[in-house]
């Protein structure tokens, strides 16, 4: 499959450009935190406003988003199950865990497996639109009550309206409803900063590798395999399950979605994690071995069910 060849390699790429930025010290410690920060404010909330914007939120509410959401939280509350009874990790490290187990690259690398494997990147936009709507501003607003502080119905009513990425969702999903088109000159700055968003998150990303090796005993080596064998193998079968029995799909249909699910954790969990410094380590490392793994997983789905 080539898209799943080409979709790793644009990502590893820029991901290595970071790593080597890192070892040859052209880029310090404290730069990865810049990045993570210019990404969670800026960037990445114009991007995420840009991709809501120009979806079609109407027709995205077909069986695709249904599917892509039931799946991630039947993984999602898997893998806080087994936190609640052997890992025993404080619940905002629980709530990285489980996103990392099933929040996928659907942009990056979706987009090109989906065309070459499928012949269209339809199926992508719903899947997009659960991650954006509804799995990060869920995550987000669990990670910012997270912080130990007492909890009120006041701070839980404001917490997603003080996230950037959360309100560039929201204004994102009132365009795409009123179909309003901003004025150009608006719109111009906005796609400028969206198209610096996923390089971003990448060169931090590789920035991050630079450090402690992967896979360390103490550094949630358990949370990690864990939760890289839910996204990889554990999604697609759910996605297989529910998508034949339940929402009657098949055929090419089924196909897309299972390959959806099968598709490696997104850089953007680790950007999520950074600024809270809650799992960025499990973060990291899921990320890591879900891409390496991926190519693999996207093949045997290819060849079984293609």
């Amino acid at each position: 499959m080539l898209g799943v060849v080409s979709g790793i390699l644009i990502v590893s790429t820029v991901t290595a450009v970071g790593y080597l930025a890192a070892r040859l010290k052209i880029l310090g410690p404290e730069i990865q935190g810049a990045l993570t920060r210019t990404a969670f404010y800026i960037t990445n909330p114009a991007l995420l406003y840009t991709v809501v914007a120009e979806s079609d939120i109407r027709a995205a509410l077909g069986t695709d988003a249904p599917l892509a959401l039931l799946s991630a939280a039947v993984v999602g509350l898997f893998y806080c199950l087994l936190s609640f009874l052997f890992f025993r990790r404080p619940v905002a490290e629980t709530a990285v865990g489980a996103m990392a187990s099933s929040y996928a690259n659907a942009n990056n690398i979706g987009i090109p497996v989906s065309l070459y494997a499928v012949g269209t990147a339809q199926h992508v936009a719903p899947v997009l639109l659960v991650k954006i709507l509804v799995l990060a501003p869920f995550y987000l607003t669990v990670l910012g009550l997270a912080g130990g502080s007492r909890i009120s119905w006041k701070r839980l009513l404001a917490q997603p309206f003080a996230n950037p990425m959360i309100i560039a969702s929201g204004l994102g999903a009132a365009v795409a409803l009123t179909d309003w088109t901003a004025p150009e000159l608006a719109q111009k700055p906005i796609d400028m900063l969206a198209g610096a968003a996923v390089p971003m998150v990448l060169l931090a990303f590789g920035l991050s590798l630079a450090g402690r090796a992967p896979l360390q005993r103490n550094d949630g080596r358990t949370e990690t395999l864990v939760a890289t064998f839910l996204k990889i193998a554990g999604m697609p079968a759910i996605v297989w399950v529910l998508g034949h029995f339940v929402f009657g799909l098949e055929g090419q249909h089924l196909l897309a979605n299972v390959i959806m699910a099968a598709l490696p954790t997104a850089q953007n969990v680790f950007l999520f994690a950074s600024p809270y410094g809650r799992g960025m380590t499990v973060a990291r490392d899921v990320i890591l071995c879900t891409t390496v793994l991926s190519v693999a997983a996207l093949l045997v789905v290819a060849s079984v069910l293609g």
